[in-house]
């Protein structure tokens, strides 16, 4: 239930994705206070399980992304969309909807540790965060973006000469398998992953 923003400190997410805490839902940097947050709450609101979010690392000099994040989620924003209380020059947010704001702060609590480059510290305070009850969100996600287009049968179908794939989750098994086959249906190779 736990993502983590590493700010400008891009040693300090691989570190944590390598460490792999279960708890960890998805860790990366966010050097700037608009577009970086922009997407951050996309990106957050999207997946309903997660329902925290720890800013740690070097805080980026002149854009302040980590106490901008603190900021939102204290203050919102305004009618310009611009963060409430942020220190950061350019705290305005372009690219999301006031709606999808207020969503991000209703669903998602934000853990100040700014500074933090500790990745067993971290790992800690995911365990921590993880172990107190979840409730489901409020409000179900919803996130301005391109237009859906309505998929429609294909006029001309051109067939790989590599054959073609089938994909299998396997949530038992914490992977998706993704098995290659010629067109005589012989099965050439599987291919497993998270």
């Amino acid at each position: 239930p736990v993502a983590v923003a590493t700010l400008v400190s891009p040693e300090l997410a691989d570190a944590l994705a390598q460490h792999r805490p279960r708890e960890l839902c998805i860790v990366g940097k966010t050097e700037t206070e608009n577009i970086g947050i922009d997407k951050l709450i996309k990106n957050t609101i999207t997946n309903r399980s997660i329902r925290y979010l720890v800013v740690a690392g070097r805080e980026p000099q002149g854009h302040e992304s980590g106490k901008t994040l603190v900021a939102l989620a204290t203050n919102g924003v305004d009618d310009t969309m611009r963060v409430i209380g942020s220190p950061g020059k350019r705290a305005i947010l372009r690219k999301v909807t006031h709606d999808e704001v207020e969503t991000f702060r209703r669903q998602v609590q934000v853990v100040d540790m700014i500074g933090c480059a500790a990745t067993g510290r971290l790992a800690a305070k995911l365990k921590e965060l993880s172990a107190a009850p979840l409730t489901a969100a409020e409000l179900p996600a919803r996130v301005a973006s391109a237009p859906v287009v309505k998929a429609e049968p294909p006029t001309h179908v051109e067939m790989d000469k590599a054959g073609y794939f089938v994909i299998l989750p396997r949530a038992d098994r914490g992977i998706i398998l993704a098995e290659h086959y010629d067109y005589e249906n012989r099965l050439l190779r599987v291919i497993e992953g998270k």
